[in-house]
């Protein structure tokens, strides 16, 4: 991969001998539009850095990925680009006390979406720029030190093309055709950010006065492409903005410290968003272009305020180096659940929280790559593959376990403290540890060990002893795996719950116990009522797998639609999920499952995580000779539920695109091609242009809808998101010539953008169509090696993961990648960790399969 590696030893050592005064960086981006005369586009890039040296004398270097450097100029003396820039570094030799550093480098538009990302609308032919540098790609924009605890205030200034405007993380001001910015507090490198571009601009203002009579003004902005402008809910956008400021204002008791708030939606995003101080950048697939349901407005307030609470958690106090990534990942993640709870209309987030957050962290917790939250990030390689569920979802799992063991209120008195004596510097695990430590009165080194230091997931079973129908004893079982045995202290809630007479399953007993050990006793619970059903972890109070009694199970197998509390209900979901994935749950006994209760599941979110787990255990769990069966029973009772549901509702949109992906025989093509063309309806359905091209798809996969169709779709919806569509929908058709094609375009050339990489690689793997991609398991261990050291970062693990062989599901290509780990034991580690948790995955399908084959 393009650019060196940065070790945490390089970094240390020099965090030890440098120091940051300030940066200023110049960047002239008016090369962006016009005639490139077919050469790579680049930039010009002149920044000056002034930094003091511990040790006079001593030598260290500056971080760039460039073309070409013009010019490097050290304390006044002009050095050879040539003999001090290698390509990824700039050697600097003979340090003074104090120092400046002048680079004038050519830096590269990327269409990876790593640096500075270069995108032109197909719709309009407009140009739009922006940065995004997570873990270390601001050395592909301007030289620097690439770490995050070389702190240091910047000042940009952007030349860009007439017309355009310039956004950094300052306030800017165009003066004598130059946007120059105001200086930042200090920050690192990877938070800095330009953007640039003809974007639609709305603008907005958020006031707060303190308890001592301050006044704090906050101007607000949000952006998008102007071909995205009539499809902008701003003021939505606005309002969670607003209401998470207030929220964590209330919580936090430090001001918002970085003056404005902007927030750019960017095209072809590789993340979520960026917690960039003062300029904010999502991915654009959070502006809405078609009917969506609320379980998506509630995602995109949780990414908001996620971004938010970076901006103390992170931006504010930042981790020393990329092993206490969580110090700002797992907190942000936590408090995006936490403020829309607190501060939105989505009250039930934790309901997703529990639901579809924690489906990723168990998911990535049993993957041998699995790692405690504080991790062990050896070079900028593995950080960037840190970025998982374990330091996002399991952290604010286990966030959420510590508030319910220290109490909420040390927690959060735990948080103002540790911005007030960290802010603007660097911390590591000992910091907040001894903060918390103080506000809750508790020895916090134990649960580290546990929590923080220990990886793996535990399992919590009830074991109930019955006497003259009661509760003579009730006991929760923890257990570890094997590779990870750890048991860790938790702090539960055990449900009892019963039916009524009415036929609902309602709780009528609840005990918060803390559990330690292979056996705890729930001495409060001794003399209930007999339950139907026994729920550990009710509530969603700890991390772990929840496992269920015999008789809890046949409960839950006859009567999961009545369970009346919503987040019950998810927990129990989740659980036989997890069940599932182990193997223990047949896959079609989970499908029977969804058949007969989906219909009945009040959170939308909730439905629409069984549509995708559905989707796995059908193509990956499922008996290979059931599938052909399950398929047509998920499609029948899609279309049932689609014409049921509520005329125009949000369960009617979830059942109709879950139809139209299940959908495979005839009957069921030619109702998703006559709502199409619109000869037939469903009373309710509108079936806009983004549902347009979810009925596409499938018709593209099975053969139904050639190339002309998708052509004139496009001629519908020419724009970039139809774009990306028509690639997806282009690489889904049933030929072996599409595939050769697909794969040549992805593995053979680098002409694709970061969107149509993935767009197409989406396309190219349909469960329907494994004998025509049967041919390219050969082919990608034969191609990873070389597209790993020739690729981004980003695009590889793209690639990597998404083109691994995973349909491909029999013990032949388990044997290949086991062939391809022994024979590559020096490949990259981050390249082979992408291929063991693939490898693990295809494992735990086949056990699927074969435990799914004995229910047959």
């Amino acid at each position: 991969m393009p650019g060196e590696n940065l070790s945490r030893d390089e970094a240390r050592e020099r965090a030890a001998l440098l120091s940051v005064e300030g940066y200023d960086v110049s960047l002239d981006l008016r090369s962006a539009v016009g005639d490139a005369d077919g050469e790579p586009r680049t930039f010009r890039s002149v920044t000056t850095i002034r930094f003091r040296c511990n040790e006079p004398g001593a030598s260290s270097f500056a971080d760039l990925i460039a073309p070409s450097v013009t010019a490097v100029s050290l304390n006044g003396k002009d050095l050879d680009p040539s003999e001090v820039f290698d390509g990824a570094r700039i050697a600097l030799e003979d340090l003074a006390a104090e120092n400046e550093l002048v680079v004038d480098a050519q830096c590269a538009y990327s269409r990876t979406g790593e640096g500075l990302h270069r995108f032109v609308d197909p719709e309009d032919g407009e140009v739009y720029l922006y940065t995004q540098y997570e873990p270390a790609d601001s050395r592909r924009v301007f030289a620097n030190f690439e770490q995050p605890d070389l702190k240091a205030p910047f000042r940009f200034e952007v030349r860009a093309p007439e017309g355009w405007t310039a956004w950094s993380n300052g306030a800017g001001e165009l003066t004598d055709g130059v946007w120059k910015f105001a200086e930042t507090k200090p920050i690192s490198t990877y938070i800095t950010c330009v953007v640039a571009g003809p974007y639609h601009y709305v603008t907005d203002s958020y006031s707060r006065t303190f308890a001592d009579g301050t006044t704090l003004e906050i101007p607000l902005g949000a952006m998008c492409r102007k071909g995205l402008a009539s499809h902008f809910d701003a003021d939505d956008v606005f309002l969670v903005t607003k209401q998470g400021l207030d929220f964590f204002h209330e919580n936090f008791d430090y001001p918002y410290p970085f003056g404005k708030y902007d927030q750019a939606f960017v095209p072809e995003y590789n993340l979520g968003a960026m917690e960039n101080p003062g300029l904010v950048t999502f991915r654009e697939e959070y502006i809405f272009r078609g009917k969506v349901t609320q379980a998506s407005y509630e995602a995109r307030a949780n990414v908001i305020l996620h971004e938010m609470a970076h901006m103390w958690f992170g931006d504010l106090v930042t981790m020393a180096w990329w092993d206490d990534l969580w110090l700002k990942e797992s907190f942000a993640d936590f408090m995006g659940t936490f403020g829309n709870v607190g501060a939105t209309r989505f009250k039930d987030a934790w309901i997703t929280f529990a639901n579809r957050r924690k489906a990723w962290a168990y998911r990535a917790d049993q993957l041998p790559s699995t790692h405690p939250i504080t991790a062990d990030i050896r070079d900028l390689q593995d950080a960037k593959l840190n970025f998982d569920g374990i330091t996002y979802a399991k952290g604010a799992s286990v966030l959420k376990q510590l508030v319910a063991y220290v109490g909420q209120d040390a927690f959060l008195e735990g948080a103002r403290r540790y911005f007030k004596r960290h802010a603007y510097g660097n911390t590591r695990l000992g910091d907040l540890l001894s903060v918390l430590g103080e506000t809750s009165g508790r020895d916090m080194t134990a649960w580290s060990r546990s929590w923080l230091q220990t990886a793996g997931v535990n399992a919590l079973t009830p074991q109930v002893l019955l006497a003259d129908s009661r509760v003579a004893e009730l006991a929760v079982l923890q257990e570890a795996a094997e590779s990870h045995p750890e048991l860790r202290p938790h702090r539960v809630a055990v449900g009892l719950y019963r039916l009524t007479e009415g036929g609902a399953l309602e709780r009528y007993a609840r005990v918060e116990t803390d559990v330690e050990g292979p056996r705890t006793v729930v001495a409060d619970l001794a003399g209930a009522e007999a339950p139907d059903l026994v729920l550990v972890n009710d509530d969603d109070l700890t991390y772990c797998k929840i496992r269920f009694d015999a008789a809890s199970l046949d409960t839950l197998l006859e009567h999961l639609g009545d369970l009346t509390d919503p987040l019950a209900r998810a927990l129990c979901w989740s659980a036989l999920w997890n069940m599932t994935r182990d193997a223990l749950l047949p896959a079609r006994d989970f499908i029977a499952l969804v058949l007969r209760f989906a219909s009945r599941e009040s959170d939308i979110g909730v439905l629409q995580m069984l549509h995708a787990w559905t989707h796995t255990a059908l193509d990956r769990y499922a008996a290979p000779d059931w599938r052909e069966t399950g398929g047509a029973l998920l499609a029948e009772g899609a279309l049932r539920q689609l014409r049921a549901a509520d005329a125009g509702s949000e369960h009617q949109l979830a059942w109709a695109r879950f139809f139209a992906s299940t959908a495979s025989a005839e009957p069921d093509l030619a109702l998703l091609k006559d709502l199409l063309e619109g000869t037939a309806s469903i009373e309710g359905l509108e079936v806009d242009q983004e549902l347009r091209w979810a009925f596409l798809g499938p018709l593209a996969a099975h053969g139904v809808a050639d190339e002309s169709v998708i052509a004139a779709e496009l001629a519908r919806d020419d724009t970039a998101s139809g774009k990306r569509h028509q690639v997806r929908c282009l690489a889904a058709r049933p030929s072996a010539a599409v595939k050769a094609q697909a794969w040549a375009q992805v593995v053979e050339s680098d002409t694709l953008s970061n969107a149509l990489v993935e767009a197409t690689i989406a396309g190219f793997d349909q469960p329907s169509q494994r004998e025509l991609t049967a041919p390219y398991a050969e082919k990608y261990f034969a191609a990873i090696d070389r597209l790993w050291q020739e690729r981004s970062i980003q695009i590889g693990m793209d690639i990597v993961s998404g083109l691994f062989p995973a349909l491909q599901d029999r013990p032949g290509t388990l044997a290949a990648t086991d062939a391809w780990l022994a024979a590559h034991e020096e490949a990259a580690p981050a390249l082979r960790r992408l291929v063991l948790e693939a490898r693990d995955d295809l494992a735990r399908a086949l056990r699927a399969q074969e435990r799914d084959a004995q229910a047959g």
